[in-house]
């Protein structure tokens, strides 16, 4: 597993609005992908999709479909908190959430007439920083 970390300025949780009304949680979660979504395009990765879900019940979600720039497909799963306190944002993602991110993307590759090489990213943003996990999970 590779880890690309980076220093970012200070990340506000952003929970209250600019006239004082509370941000929701898919708003920030929203947010939260954009800046890595921006992280990601900057070294070189391409989005093809964004929020892909399965259809039913038990169905997965993956928040970025990107292209690597060598064809790799890559399946990014996006995690913010504030601190790193209990357990942090990577610790959130669950053998579960983890099952699902892989359902999602078989569903993604069945899709395709020849599937390309592909690898689960994880995205971390917490305690003011930016970290990109590659290959943070194989489907199994």
């Amino acid at each position: 597993m590779n880890i690309f970390k980076r220093k970012l300025p200070a990340l506000p949780l952003v929970s209250r609005r600019a006239d004082g009304s509370p941000v929701t949680t898919k708003e920030a979660g929203d947010a939260a992908e954009d800046q890595a979504l921006r992280h990601l395009t900057a070294n070189g990765l391409r989005l093809l999709e964004r929020n892909y879900r399965t259809p039913g019940r038990g169905g997965g979600e993956i928040d970025l479909v990107m292209r690597d720039a060598d064809g790799t497909l890559v399946f990014v799963e996006v995690r913010r908190r504030a601190s790193s306190a209990h357990g942090g944002a990577a610790a959130s993602i669950s053998a579960t959430k983890r099952q699902r991110i892989v359902l999602a993307a078989n569903r993604y590759l069945m899709r395709l007439r020849t599937p390309p090489p592909c690898r689960f990213d994880v995205v971390l943003l917490e305690d003011g920083r930016i970290d990109w996990l590659r290959g943070a999970f194989e489907a199994s």
